[in-house]
């Protein structure tokens, strides 16, 4: 069965009696292509364990599955787990566990399935969910890799480089821990049914350590969530905003001035390295 042939795939969901929910954001891959290369770019060997999210009806599981060790899917459409013991029937090394990836104990899966292993991730997200998936696959530090396709707006914010307009909190957060990098587009016609925007593959290599240990990380993502919690104001007014109460607007100002910083600058303009010595210089 060819798992990205539209009218096989419908053949497969009529069969099941499948109806696509819009609340979970459900779009099928219909170029091969894609899932192809989407498994290509993991990383993924006879040497990893591969936790995918969402798999669909497994087209990429089954990229996956030709060249990993292990692959664990965690479905959360329980109408889709029939429809993946059918297609995933002639692949031993794969497993598919009912659950929600937000409410998932992400340790105790690695140790229970992916033992022996290297665990990467590798997943089509849907769009509704991307930030907190990925905050939690990033947070659990589990991974040797994570490899997805989300929206590609949101790709290019966990990619961005300061002073750009796609940069902000979850660009520093992403890079503060890993190293993304967007391998490439995936257009609306390579799916059914087509989005109504562009999708983009980004790999995240987790950092031996954070791009910066000057302070503990509380404090520094909260000097980053200020930064940005009002684009337009300066850094000044932002961080008064928050910090008012243990300092005057002139001390803040000094302080900016003394990490090496205009003391109109925007947050928008700071470097990792920037946020990490003004959150270290916070009473």
């Amino acid at each position: 069965m060819d798992l990205c042939n539209s009218n096989e795939i419908k053949t497969l969901l009529a069969r099941h009696g499948f109806r696509f929910s819009k609340s979970m954001g459900q779009n099928f891959l219909i170029e091969s292509w894609v899932p192809r290369d989407i498994a290509e770019a993991s990383g993924a060997s006879p040497q990893t364990g591969v936790l995918e999210i969402g798999p669909g009806i497994g087209p990429l599981t089954v990229q996956l599955a030709q060249r990993a060790g292990r692959v664990v899917c965690l479905e959360l459409d329980e109408a889709l787990l029939p429809i993946l013991a059918e297609t995933l029937s002639s692949y031993g090394n794969t497993e598919v566990l009912s659950g929600d990836i937000l409410k998932a104990d992400l340790a105790a899966l690695v140790t229970e399935k992916l033992a022996g292993l290297t665990p990467i991730v590798c997943a089509n997200l849907p769009y509704n969910i991307t930030t907190p998936v990925l905050t939690a696959l990033i947070e659990s530090g589990l991974f040797a890799s994570i490899t997805v396709m989300i929206q590609r707006e949101v790709a290019r914010r966990c990619a961005a480089a300061p002073g750009t307009p796609d940069y902000g909190a979850f660009s520093v957060f992403c890079q503060y821990y890993t190293t993304p990098q967007v391998l490439f587009d995936v257009p609306p016609d390579c799916f059914l049914p087509a989005p109504k925007v562009t999708s983009s593959v980004i790999r995240f290599v987790p950092r031996h350590e954070p791009a910066q240990d000057l302070v503990d990380d509380t404090s520094f993502f909260r000097v980053v969530r200020s930064s940005f919690a009002q684009r337009r104001k300066t850094l000044l007014n932002s961080l008064y905003a928050v910090f008012g109460s243990r300092m005057s607007k002139d001390e803040l100002k000094s302080l900016i001035e003394s990490v090496g910083l205009p003391s109109d600058v925007r947050g928008e303009r700071l470097e990792i390295s920037d946020f990490a010595k003004i959150a270290q210089k916070l009473p």
